[in-house]
Formats: structure tokens, C-alpha cells, sequence
């Protein structure tokens, strides 16, 4: 390290000869090689510059060609805002600011090599080993102490510098540098700057692609901290914020293999429905990535969204403009400084000899060449010198001049206020000053306050950034010309243009960059497992219903889906109505039979003195046809709106008419059995076989269905119902509520449960009399009538019960048992009483009272009508002629045809 600083030291004496020297040589000249990597103005007090004047070199070159608008614009821009401070009287009055300003070949360890020029000053140097060839003693000259330093540009070569700026206490103010990490005030504790961090501009950019409707992006940085920070802080942000899901997070190689860039593309293309791009990446490798995408086919399929690298550049779009239509570009809110356009557009080789990097910058952007010493050997023609900026060459204010100069106000403000502090009234520098402490600096600059270049304010928080505002670009195509276009702004929050906005082939469609589309009504998402953003949608089927983005919900069972599935809504309920075919045909055959059955019942009474009415059993007669009656009239009630009336009815009716019928027609078949099994031991009637008496039997078995009801009204009071679960369909577009009354079928079955048994023991009964004669009242019509009933009820169970799950439940089942019921009152009608009826009218001849026979006789008379059926069944032909002979002759002497006497033992 010494032997550095003594070569130094001989250097800087060597130079100071070939400096005067320099300056008294032809304009075109090149400068002499004193500071041919960094510029020095003299003054009170020395500022640091670090500047990207040239490129990165290649194949191990440190530096690589001239950057016209990021390094010498921005440099100048310093030396301009340096003049304007040292001309200004109210701005550090007295004081002169100097400057030592290095090209940093944008690498970073290159910029770190050439800021340890900054620390010179600060290092202590221990002389006493020294010795010059000639035996003198050595002369070190002193290097300059710079108090700040402005710069640098890459958020790589700040965080570089500033890890050794911070070990001398020399504060630092980017101009350029956005990379989030660098707001860690515990280890960047000396770095500010003008420039918002990246962390904002991640936020904006998000608050862009939220705006856009894109939740499904890719990433794109270019290796290193500006490119990886930005997505880092992208990605983080989105996570926090949700809405935004990364597809893929790629890379771009500081040393990029030829085909790089291709394979980029075809891996952005393995999730071609996130064709959001977010690009945090370099100028070149912006220009190579759209180059790549050109070459792929792939113009108008990715949407960009770059960061302030892109900005409003037109070098990454030149010759690929059509792949980066659309392409939305964020850049730090900033003005063109008209007084740099006309100090810059004044330089020339004569009047700037500062600059040791203008005569290179003479060359390229002039196109020529500066005599024997020129940097372009190959320029056809040599420059004149007189060649003017802006005339000769196209010129466009490079956009971070506003906060160069900003930069270099903003120290100037703090040292104003130091100044003013600790040398209040004292000319120039005071003693105070001669010294100035860095960590006490970077206090005033904290503090700072003012309108900058662009009359913005200029402030710093706590961490030393600046606020967020950023302007939004959108690069657009149209028929004249191409250009960036502000569509909107951010400060905090995003104001943003959707109408301003364009895109491919003249488009205002907004193109989509997203997973999965979303969602119709009535469908939930469901989500992909570890990428929020991708869902497959399911519909919600059956009585489900929408209840949020991601869940279906069944409807309350009263309710069924409404047509969009995004609620419920009632079920309609229905009733069987008097016009339904279902109703028709059973009121059809009830009219019929209550018609018939008044027909009947009016015949009767009409003719109720006459000897077929009288036989039939007047009394029981009337009270079968009232049972018969009331089967057909339990029609109506059963298809009626159900009500608490009609539910009443249908309790008090519904088993009452079976009641009433087959508890008469039992009265009646036990009355002939008695008498028949009586006369085979006794001539003597059996009890209990008057008309009063068979009344009292019937109302007796009645009063039994009258008691079940009334103990079931008061159980259970009639009310109705609405069954859902009958017609549940599983379309609920079909499903509907039956309005019924509150009838189960177990109360069903216990209703008519009495009835059915009366009827089987009527049946029993008609069995057992089967053998009396056939002339005896009326046991052969109630036999048949109860064999045909029978088998009607037993076709209605299994059509009852057996379409308990059908849809058409309701209607099947009240027509099944009205239908049933009404045929059970026909069959005992038409076979009881027709035949009557028919005699009564049309053959009233045949209405006459017949000879009486005793009881004694008509006993005898079936007594041997048994034997006789079974000796028919047991013996041969013959043989049964003759017994048969005998047994007529035995007990009937008589050889006249005897009738029953209807008047004496009528049943």
C-alpha cells in the first residue's frame, strides 16, 4: 500500500508538468492523460461523482464502449449544477464546491477500485521507510477529502461503494439507484437518494397489473441487485397483497450464452396464459429479450411491463417495435431541464476541456475522428471542431439529469445549513468547516427540503429515499409514428387512463393474462393447489346455491336455487286442481254413484212399503246406502284445496262410508249365519235378530270409527301441510311443494285399518253362509259383492303404497283411493240393490208377497241343502239322484215348489 502511495506521489508531480503543457495544445487535441480516468475541479469543498461513462468491456476489458446519454449527459449534469451553485449568491455564498468525478464502467468492482480514491485523504500514511532512488526526501501530494459523494448509478455499484463509504463516514446520494435493499438503514446507514426505491416502483407496477385484471404473471430480471431486488420486492408485495399469482421467476445471466435469450422465450411459453410480463432487467437485456421474442413468433403475445431501466428508451425498441407494442414502462416523475438542453447544446471541445470523456463522446456522437489520438480509427472523415450539439446530431435529454442535479442540490443545501449553523456570518469556510464530519452531514442532508430542477419537492424519509412518483408510459404504434405515451401516474396510489390505452394492431380490447377465466353464476372455484390464482370452476349442482366465490351452499328445504344459482327462492306449491285428469275421472264416477245412489235411495222410498223393499231389510237398507253415499262423496274432499275444513272432512269421511257400508253388511251375514247355525240345534230363533236389534249392532261397530277419529282430532287437530319431499325432483327446476292436509300414511291405514277388518270379517261370514238357498234374502249378492271388493282393495295396496317415490305421488295415489273407494260403493250398489230397483220398476209384477213358510221349515230346508252339497261331492252320480231322492222325500212331503217368505224372515 505505501509503495502505491509513493508511485502516486512521484505521479502527481510528473502530471502537473504535462497539465500546463496540455493546456496550451490544439483544441483538437485530446486532453493529456493526467486524469484520464476522472475529472477534478478545484474548490473549498470537494464532491465525489461516480458516473457510468462507459459500458461494461468484454472479455475481461474493465471498460466497453462510450454511453452517450447515461454517462456523459449525467455527468455534465453535475458539473452544470456545481457552475450554477458556485454563481448562485444565496447558495453557499463564499464557498466553492469542487468535484472529483470517476467513470465507473458500470461494473462493480471496477467502481469499487476507483472510489478508493475517495478515502486517500482519510487514510494515514506512515513515511518514515521511504526513500526516492535519489535519496531525497519523498513528496506525497495531498490527495483532495471529499465530503460526499454523488452517485453511483446501478444499484450494484452503490451497494459496493457504499459498504466502504459508510466505513469512512462519507455520505452518498444516488441519483439512479432503486434497488430495495439499499433502504436498510442498518447497513446502508450513510446512502440516500433522490430516486424513489424500487420497493415503490414494485408497488406501482402491481397496482398496474392489479389495474389491468392480470393475476397470472411472469418475471424477468436481470441478474444482480437492481433486477433481482425489484422482484423480490414485486413478489413480496403480491404475496402480502394477494390478487397476483408468478408464474415463473427467470433469470438473466450477467454473462448471457449465445441462445440464452431463446430459451428464455420458450420457457416464458410454457405458461402461455400468463403472458403479463414483469421485467426488472437492463437496457441490453430488455433489447435482447424483444429481440428473442422477434425471432420466436411471439410479436403481440406478451404483454411487458417494465421497470424504470425501460422507461422511455427508445434504443431496446429500435427495429422491434411491433413486439413491444402495448408495452406498459414506469419511470421516477421527471421534467427536461431547458437550461442543461442549452448549457449541453453549448459544449464543445474548446470550451469544455473538463471533461476528459468529451472528445470521446465528440467522436460518437458525431460520427468522426479527432486527429492521430482518435478513438475511431476506422471514421471516414476527421472532425472540425466545429460540429454543434443538436444540429449536427439528434439529441434528447437524458431522463435522470433532474436527479443529478438534484443530487448535487441537495448537498449544497445541507452544507448551506451547516454552513449556516456552525459558521453563522463568517465568510467562507470557517474553521468549524475545515473539517467537516460526515455522520454530522448526513444529519443536514436528512433534513433537507427544497423544490428541485423540476420544482418538485426534494425530501428524504428516514432511510434516505425519496417519495414514490412515477409516471406511466405506454409505447404505442399508431400511422404516424411510434412513441411513449403517459397514460396515468402513481404517488401513493395508481391514477391510471384505461381509455389512453392501445394495443396490438390498433386493439382496445383489454387483452387477459390470467390462469383460469372467471367463474359464471352458479359456479365455485376451486382453487389449484399452491397457485391461488388457478381454479377449475364447478358448477353447483342440484339445490346448491353460490354462497360465495369459493363455496356452494344447499338451499333451506323449502327453497330451491334461483335461475342463476346465486340465491334461493320459494318452491311454487302446487295442489291437485278440479281440471287435472287426475281429478276428473274420480269426480266423473263419484257424480255417477251419488246420481245412482239417489236414484236408489228415492226408489226406495217410494216404494218403501212394498214387498222388496220390506224384505231387504228397510232399516239396514237405508244404512248401507247412506255408507254407499258417503264413498262417493269422500271424492270431493280428498281433491279439494286442502283447508282445516277439508282436512276435517277428509278425517271424519275418509273410513266413515266403508264404516257404514261393511259394518251393515256384517250386521247382516252374522245375522244369517246365526240363524243357520242356531236352526241345527234348536227350532228356536236366535237373540238378537230384530231390526232394532241389527241397528244397535251396526251404530255399535260405527261408534268404534267415530271414537278413532275423535280421539285422533284431539291428539292431532287437523292443519295442513306443505310436502316438500314428494316432489323433490332432481332437477330443481321441477321440484315443488304439495299443499296437503297432515295425514300420514300410518294414520291412513289406521283410518280405513277398521273398515278393511270389517270387510275381511264380512267376507269371513260370506263364505260361511255360501250354502244357504239360493232364494234365502240376500247372502249370495253379499258374497259376491264381498269377493269383488276384496280384490279391488287388494289392487289398491300395491298401487297406493308401491308409488310412494313416484313423482306423481299426489295425484296417483288420491285418484287410487277415491277411484277405489267409489268402486267398492258401486259393486255393493249395482249387485244389492240394482237387481231390486230394476224389479221395482220395470217388472213390478214380480213385486208380490210370496207364501210364508215357518222358521222351523226354512232351517230344515238349508239343513238339507248341506247335506246335499256334500254327498254331491262324495259320492258317484247315481248314488247322490238317489240320497238326494230320499232326503226330499223325507223332509219335504210336500211336492210343490216352496218360496221363502220375505215378509216373515227378512233379514
Amino acid at each position: 500500500m505505501l509503495s502505491a502511495f509513493v508511485w502516486y506521489g512521484c505521479l502527481l508531480l510528473l502530471t502537473g508538468v504535462t497539465r500546463s503543457i496540455s493546456q496550451r495544445t490544439d483544441p483538437l487535441t485530446p486532453p493529456a492523460p493526467e486524469y484520464a480516468h476522472s475529472i477534478r475541479l478545484d474548490g473549498d469543498i470537494i464532491l465525489g461523482g461516480l458516473f457510468p461513462v462507459h459500458a461494461r468491456g468484454e472479455r475481461g476489458a474493465p471498460c466497453g464502449e462510450l454511453k452517450k446519454e447515461k454517462g456523459i449527459h449525467r455527468l455534465e449534469a453535475m458539473l452544470f449544477a456545481i457552475d450554477l451553485i458556485n454563481k448562485d449568491p444565496d447558495l453557499l455564498p463564499n464557498v466553492t464546491l469542487g468535484a472529483r468525478i470517476l467513470d465507473t464502467c458500470s461494473r462493480d468492482t471496477y467502481a469499487l477500485e476507483q472510489s478508493l480514491t475517495f478515502v486517500q485523504a482519510l487514510i494515514e500514511r506512515d513515511s518514515t521507510d521511504v526513500r526516492c532512488a535519489s535519496g531525497e526526501q519523498p513528496i506525497f501530494a495531498k490527495p483532495d477529502k471529499i465530503i460526499g459523494v454523488i452517485g453511483a448509478a446501478a444499484s450494484s455499484v452503490s451497494i459496493m461503494v457504499a459498504n466502504i463509504l459508510r466505513l469512512f463516514k462519507i455520505p452518498q446520494i444516488s441519483y439512479a439507484s432503486t434497488a430495495p435493499e439499499l433502504s436498510d438503514n442498518t447497513r446502508y446507514d450513510f446512502f440516500s437518494r433522490v430516486v424513489p426505491p424500487d420497493s415503490y416502483q414494485a408497488q406501482a407496477m402491481l397496482d398496474i397489473v392489479t389495474a389491468m385484471g392480470w393475476n397470472y404473471v411472469s418475471t424477468l430480471a436481470s441478474e444482480g441487485n437492481y433486477g433481482e431486488s425489484g422482484v423480490e420486492a414485486f413478489v413480496q408485495i403480491s404475496r402480502e397483497t394477494g390478487g397476483v399469482c408468478i408464474a415463473q421467476s427467470l433469470k438473466i445471466p450477467r454473462e448471457p450464452r449465445p441462445g440464452e435469450f431463446d430459451k428464455i422465450i420458450l420457457r416464458l411459453l410454457e405458461t402461455p396464459s400468463a403472458r403479463a410480463i414483469v421485467m426488472f432487467a437492463n437496457e441490453d437485456d430488455i433489447r435482447r429479450v424483444l429481440d428473442a421474442a422477434k425471432r420466436n413468433n411471439q410479436t403481440g403475445h406478451f404483454l411487458w411491463v417494465g421497470s424504470d431501466s425501460w422507461g422511455s428508451k427508445i434504443s431496446p425498441v429500435v427495429q422491434q417495435e411491433s413486439v413491444a407494442e402495448g408495452a406498459i414502462t414506469i419511470l421516477p416523475k421527471r421534467a427536461s431541464i431547458e437550461a442543461f438542453d442549452r448549457y449541453f447544446k453549448s459544449r464543445s471541445l474548446s470550451n469544455n476541456r473538463r471533461n476528459v470523456w468529451f472528445a470521446e463522446f465528440w467522436e460518437e456522437n458525431f460520427g468522426c475522428k479527432l486527429g492521430m489520438h482518435g478513438k475511431r480509427p476506422g471514421s471516414p472523415r476527421k472532425c472540425t471542431g466545429l460540429e454543434k450539439v443538436g444540429r449536427d446530431s439528434t439529441y434528447e435529454q437524458e431522463g435522470k439529469v433532474q436527479f443529478v442535479m438534484d443530487a448535487v442540490y441537495a448537498m449544497a443545501h445541507a452544507l448551506h445549513r451547516m454552513h449556516r449553523d456552525l459558521c453563522s456570518g463568517y465568510p467562507g469556510l470557517c474553521p468549524r468547516m475545515s473539517n467537516i464530519d460526515g455522520k454530522e452531514l448526513l444529519g443536514y442532508i436528512r433534513n433537507v427540503s427544497f423544490n428541485g430542477s423540476a420544482k418538485t419537492l426534494v425530501v428524504f424519509n428516514e432511510n434516505g429515499d425519496a417519495p414514490g412518483r412515477y409516471d406511466i408510459y405506454q409505447y404505442q404504434i399508431t400511422n404516424k409514428s411510434t412513441e411513449y405515451r403517459i397514460i396515468g401516474h402513481w404517488t401513493d396510489q395508481l391514477h391510471l387512463n384505461i381509455n389512453a390505452m392501445q394495443w396490438a394492431s390498433g386493439d382496445d380490447v383489454m387483452p387477459t393474462s390470467v390462469c383460469s377465466l372467471p367463474c359464471q353464476m352458479g359456479e365455485r372455484k376451486k382453487i389449484v393447489k399452491g397457485v391461488p390464482c388457478c381454479w377449475h370452476c364447478e358448477r353447483c349442482e342440484g339445490y346448491h346455491y353460490q354462497a360465495s366465490e369459493f363455496t356452494c351452499q344447499i338451499c333451506p328445504y323449502e327453497l330451491r336455487p334461483d335461475q342463476n344459482r346465486t340465491g334461493c327462492q320459494p318452491i311454487p306449491i302446487i295442489k291437485l286442481e278440479w281440471h287435472s285428469p287426475w281429478a276428473v275421472v274420480p269426480v266423473f264416477i263419484a257424480i255417477l254413484g251419488i246420481l245412482a245412489t239417489t236414484f236408489v235411495v228415492v226408489t226406495f222410498v217410494r216404494y218403501n212399503d212394498t214387498p222388496i223393499v220390506r224384505a231387504s231389510g228397510r232399516e239396514m237398507s237405508y244404512v248401507l246406502l247412506t255408507g254407499i253415499f258417503l264413498c262417493y262423496v269422500i271424492t270431493f274432499p280428498m281433491i279439494g284445496a286442502p283447508g282445516v275444513a277439508v282436512c276435517s272432512f277428509r278425517r271424519i269421511f275418509l273410513g266413515l262410508g266403508m264404516c257404514f257400508s261393511y259394518a251393515a253388511l256384517l250386521t247382516k251375514t252374522n245375522r244369517i249365519h246365526r240363524i243357520f247355525e242356531q236352526g241345527k240345534c234348536s227350532v228356536a230363533a236366535p237373540r238378537f235378530i230384530s231390526p232394532a236389534s241389527q241397528l244397535v249392532i251396526t251404530f255399535s261397530l260405527i261408534s268404534v270409527q267415530l271414537m278413532g277419529v275423535f280421539v285422533w282430532f284431539v291428539v292431532d287437530p287437523p292443519h295442513t301441510v306443505v310436502d316438500y319431499g314428494e316432489q323433490r325432483t332432481q332437477d330443481p327446476k321441477n321440484a315443488r311443494g304439495v299443499l296437503k292436509c297432515d295425514i300420514s300414511d300410518l294414520s291412513l291405514i289406521c283410518s280405513l285399518g277398521y273398515s278393511i277388518l270389517l270387510m275381511v270379517t264380512c267376507t269371513v261370514y260370506a263364505i260361511k253362509t255360501r250354502g244357504v238357498p239360493e232364494t234365502f234374502n240376500e247372502a249370495k249378492p253379499i258374497g259376491f259383492t264381498m269377493y269383488t271388493t276384496c280384490i279391488i282393495w287388494l289392487a289398491f295396496i300395491p298401487i297406493f303404497f308401491g308409488t310412494a317415490q313416484s313423482e306423481e305421488r299426489m295425484y296417483i295415489q288420491t285418484a287410487t283411493l277415491t277411484v277405489s273407494l267409489s268402486l267398492s260403493a258401486s259393486v255393493s250398489l249395482g249387485m244389492l240393490y240394482m237387481p231390486k230397483v230394476y224389479i221395482i220398476i220395470l217388472h213390478p209384477e214380480q213385486n208380490v208377497p210370496k207364501r210364508k213358510r215357518s222358521f222351523k221349515a226354512i232351517v230344515t230346508a238349508a239343513t238339507m241343502t248341506n247335506k246335499l252339497s256334500q254327498l254331491a261331492s262324495e259320492r258317484p252320480n247315481g248314488e247322490v239322484k238317489t240320497e238326494l231322492c230320499e232326503s226330499v222325500d223325507n223332509s219335504a212331503p210336500s211336492t210343490k215348489t216352496t218360496y221363502v217368505s220375505y215378509t216373515n224372515h227378512a233379514i
